[in-house]
């Protein structure tokens, strides 16, 4: 009985031992989100008040403006953004969606952007899992759009992404500093 508790104990130790040595990683500046279409898709689920079915769903991370100038500085005009910070937004389309004349296949795409003062190019890309645009591969690309932008009275602290539904389909709403930009999507039905 004696070498059984001598067992206990000497495990006990051990495992608090490396316990103690674990270190969980330090919270992140740019905090990773999700935004649905339509808006709040899971808890409507779960409470069973969907009225339409699952759209889209983008994942993206969330740099704060922090006091600095964003665009044409911190984010320069003219030149490939991530959208967002860390791992590039990736966006996945659950319907086949339309921009005017262009289509876009349902499925999984990254979504960069090339911000300019009065509109900005947003790129498809059906390369996924990739951190910043260190590796974009403009053979890559599925489809461009140029979308306009906006200045906001309002500026916002954190880069934010959401969507919203209008009269003729829905838009994802991208909001940082003091511009916001609305990329138009048209569902098609299955």
């Amino acid at each position: 009985m004696k070498q059984v508790v001598t067992l206990f104990f000497l495990l006990t130790y051990y495992v608090s031992v490396s316990l103690a040595q674990f270190k969980s990683p330090s919270l992140d500046k740019s905090p990773m989100d999700m935004a649905y279409y339509p808006v709040n898709y899971p808890v409507l689920k779960i409470q069973n008040k969907l009225n339409e079915p699952l759209m889209a769903r983008v994942i993206y991370s969330r740099p704060l403006k922090n006091g600095r100038p964003v665009f044409g500085e911190l984010i320069e005009y003219g030149q490939l953004w991530r959208l967002g910070a860390n791992e590039a937004t990736e966006i996945e389309l659950y319907r086949d969606v339309k921009f005017g004349d262009n289509k876009l296949k349902k499925g999984r795409y990254t979504m960069y952007a090339i911000p300019w003062q009065d509109k900005w190019t947003i790129i498809f890309n059906k390369e996924t899992d990739i951190w910043g645009a260190f590796q974009y591969d403009v053979k890559k690309d599925v489809l461009r759009l140029d979308v306009p932008v906006e200045k906001q009275p309002d500026p916002a602290e954190a880069f934010t992404m959401q969507f919203e539904k209008d009269s003729t389909g829905i838009n994802l709403v991208i909001m940082w500093d003091n511009v916001k930009a609305l990329v138009p999507f048209n569902f098609q039905s299955n």
